[in-house]
């Protein structure tokens, strides 16, 4: 069950324009259940979006055009979409005032759905950066949960059968706990090892700022002992469950050395198929805020971006930088086009960002956010494997953002990637009313805050993993 803070729940002009041009490019759940894998399709789409701003259509016009859109992202009722069609003139007047289609050039957005989210006009500090009144723009409500934070619940689940794995070749569920310390405290960003009977390393990670690390074996190895520099001490997967589903152990290491990364390398790897609109919106609007949060002069930033084989491209990747604005510009240039089927190149994306990135370094903090909402394609186990696998031997946190029209193997590949790698699993939320709808995660309690503090619930949640998961 989730809990709803709603502190200061205004209702922003704004944010109705946006709702009114999603609405406008919907489709009812029927049409999005029956469309499937052709969803990612955007012909619908811009052709509504194009004749939005004219204001000559009749809602009976938008009424008929809606029944055939096939865009899964939307999953208002056709009715919602027809009254919204009505009020268009209304929004677009609102717009205009707004000076939304300036906005809609700066932030290289084709319709003015995400660029009327300013308020009276604000001027622009800087054609590259999109800086508005953070208090009017629409919201994403999401909210988070940590697998390895609640392991007796996440393993109850697995023996139950009310989710499996592995998915796309990755399965999280046997599990060792190493508790490193040094003198009595804390041992951070200490490189553990776990190995089999024969001496073979099965898995690597670092400790957190806890100076836990967490190490993976598969059902049929047999883990036998911890590593860490001299220090070693001896393992069993003990709590294994007769059918071998589950299984957890801990351990315990005094070591050497401990140390505190001042530098931090964040990372953003971006979905900008037809279906993800609103989630590259929201990047564009709250990148350059999120950034400044977070900043203290020893950060850099990277944005990457995937769609899929046929795409204009597979992969656009981008160096780490500490100049805020040249990285809002790459964001601001992004537009959601492509797809086709519901698999994404995320393998992919995840080799050239992970596994052969070089740029990752040795002593800084690291946190890459994958925004999704699409599974892999089946054939990529291998890939996906060792990027997880260099992602926990790096000490690479790979946090998860599911977006709307996940399925439920897309949620266990995003739980199984964050618990892998030590990360929370973050997903977007019903509560805002933006976009399509989203799949209720089969977890426990948690909290969805809807606050206008200068964020939106997702950029409180990416600026609170930054700062928790820096050492």
């Amino acid at each position: 069950m989730k809990k709803i803070d709603i502190r200061k729940m205004t209702a922003m002009a704004a944010a109705l324009v946006m709702c009114i041009s999603m609405s406008a490019c919907g489709q009812t759940e029927e049409s999005a259940a029956t469309n499937g894998d052709t969803a990612k399709g955007t012909a619908v789409k811009k052709e509504m979006r194009e004749k939005a701003p004219d204001a000559e259509e009749t809602a009976d016009d938008y009424d008929a055009e809606t029944t055939r859109a096939d865009d899964r992202k939307s999953a208002m009722a056709a009715e919602e979409a027809t009254e919204a069609a009505a009020d268009t003139d209304a929004a677009l007047e609102f717009a205009e005032k707004s000076d939304g289609a300036a906005l809609a050039d700066i932030a290289g957005i084709e319709s003015i759905d995400a660029a009327t989210a300013a308020d009276g006009g604000e001027e622009m500090k800087d054609a590259g950066e999109v800086e508005i009144d953070d208090s009017k723009t629409f919201v994403l409500t999401a909210g988070e949960w940590n697998d390895n934070d609640n392991w007796g619940f996440f393993t109850n689940l697995v023996k139950n059968g009310t989710i499996n794995f592995p998915v796309f070749g990755i399965d999280p569920t046997h599990r060792i706990a190493v508790t490193l310390t040094k003198d009595g405290e804390p041992a951070r960003d200490q490189p553990v090892e776990l190995l089999d009977g024969e001496g073979n390393v099965i898995w690597t990670a670092r400790s957190n700022k806890n100076g836990v690390a967490y190490v993976f074996y598969k059902a049929d190895q047999q883990p036998a002992q911890v590593r860490s520099g001299d220090a070693t001490a001896e393992v069993t997967g003990d709590s294994a469950d007769e059918q071998g589903k589950a299984g957890t152990s801990e351990a315990a290491l005094e070591v050497k050395d401990s140390k505190v990364c001042e530098e931090t390398q964040v990372m953003f790897i971006l979905d900008t198929t037809g279906s993800m609109y609103d989630e590259i919106a929201y990047l564009q609007m709250d990148f350059s805020s999120i950034a400044k949060e977070v900043d203290d002069g020893h950060t850099t930033f990277s944005a990457n971006f995937y769609r899929d084989e046929g795409d204009e491209y597979v992969t656009k990747c981008n160096p780490f930088s500490n100049d805020v604005k040249s990285v809002q510009s790459a964001i601001n240039r992004e537009s959601a086009d492509g797809g086709g089927d519901f698999p994404e190149a995320i393998a992919e994306v995840l080799e050239e960002t992970i596994t052969n990135n070089d740029e990752w370094s040795e002593s800084a903090n690291k946190i890459a956010f994958l925004i999704f909402d699409a599974p892999p394609h089946d054939n990529k186990a291998e890939k996906l494997e060792a990027a997880i696998k260099t992602a926990s031997a790096k000490g690479i946190h790979l946090v998860p953002v599911v977006s709307s029209g996940a399925d439920r193997q897309t949620e266990l590949f995003g739980r199984a990637m964050a618990a892998q790698t030590g990360s929370s699993y973050v997903f977007l939320t019903d509560d805002s009313g933006v976009g399509g709808s989203h799949i209720e995660p089969i977890i426990g309690d948690y909290d969805v805050e809807l606050d206008y503090d200068g964020k939106d619930e997702v950029g409180i949640l990416i600026v609170r993993n930054i700062t928790e998961l820096r050492s």
